[in-house]
């Protein structure tokens, strides 16, 4: 069996239970491919699932390799996998239905189905960025939210990595954005193409809303939860919607529309971010980069909540 360097833990728990270690690659099965990942994003949900608060929504099987972003170059293919020849370079968000094996490794066996070519106008690094953060704002601002033109959007936790995608992908669709943010990150917002910017240490969130917009906003999206939630609800339209990535609506008043988006892989979609990356309407923000062997770091790190931006692991 051929064996690759990666980050896995035997237990939930801190970063502390994370060790860098060889291990063997999988065994290539029909439809599935062996992708030499070349850089792998680092989102918060990383940090979740190890410490073990999803393991009843999903099963586990330890040792786990964390780690849902990646994006590399094909080396082999499983029967029936021809989409994309070996050499390729691809990008993927890489959840399966049990966690197990994740992205922050030397390599991944994924069915081919989950890969799109990547945009080829960025680095390894920003393209690995783009698939969870990237899928989540997607599915939350245009499948979930239907953001139209002339609608106000006010976006919780606007400046991390889904924000940032939120607030360009609404933009595009002609959107007025309010992005909410601590105030070093309002130019941040602002050059994305936020209109407006709230600081949430300073302002009580929905009062600084409706003074915004008077007659309340059409879609909230929440990347915050908690008070931030709580405070911005009475800036909804009563015909307004709540789309949250962290709530799933138990404490929320059942008239209002909600919805919780858990993100899901999705190839077609990740083909229409290389075009609107390509063409230059969508940008990817890294601002840190580690290796494997800090993929503990990495991990502590995307816990502050005070990333802008992207981080990313390159093996």
């Amino acid at each position: 069996m051929k064996k690759m360097q990666a980050a896995n833990y035997n237990e939930f728990g801190g970063p502390e239970v994370v060790k860098i270690s060889e291990i063997e690659i999988p065994e290539l099965k029909e439809g599935e491919v062996l992708v030499k990942i070349k850089a792998a994003g680092v989102n918060p949900v990383d940090a979740v699932i190890r410490e073990g608060h999803y393991k009843d929504m999903m099963p586990h099987n330890f040792p786990v390799v964390p780690g849902w972003d990646m994006a590399g170059v094909v080396e082999e293919r499983g029967h029936a996998a021809r989409r994309f020849d070996v050499g390729e370079e691809v990008y993927a968000y890489a959840r399966r239905p049990e966690v197990k094996w994740g992205t922050f490794a030397e390599y991944i066996v994924i069915p081919e189905s989950y890969l799109a070519a990547r945009p080829k106008n960025i680095s390894w690094e920003e393209a690995a960025g783009i698939p969870l953060a990237g899928l989540t704002a997607y599915q939350s601002v245009y499948v979930a939210g239907n953001i139209k033109e002339g609608q106000k959007l006010l976006i919780l936790g606007a400046s991390g990595g889904v924000g940032s995608f939120a607030i360009q992908l609404a933009k595009l669709r002609g959107a007025e954005i309010i992005g909410v943010a601590s105030e070093e990150n309002h130019e941040y917002m602002r050059s994305l193409g936020a209109k407006h910017t709230i600081d949430y240490r300073k302002k009580d969130i929905g009062t600084a809303a409706k003074e915004i917009a008077p007659d309340g906003v059409d879609l909230i999206f929440d990347c915050a939860s908690g008070e931030s939630l709580k405070q911005s609800i009475k800036a909804l339209k009563s015909s307004g919607k709540i789309v949250s990535l962290l709530n799933q609506g138990d404490d929320i008043d059942k008239n209002i529309d909600f919805q919780f988006v858990f993100v899901e892989p999705n190839s077609r979609q990740l083909d229409h971010y290389r075009e609107l990356v390509e063409d230059g309407k969508v940008t990817v923000e890294v601002n840190k980069f580690y290796s494997l062997k800090e993929a503990p770091e990495a991990l502590k790190q995307i816990q502050t909540s005070h990333t802008t931006g992207k981080i990313v692991i390159a093996p």
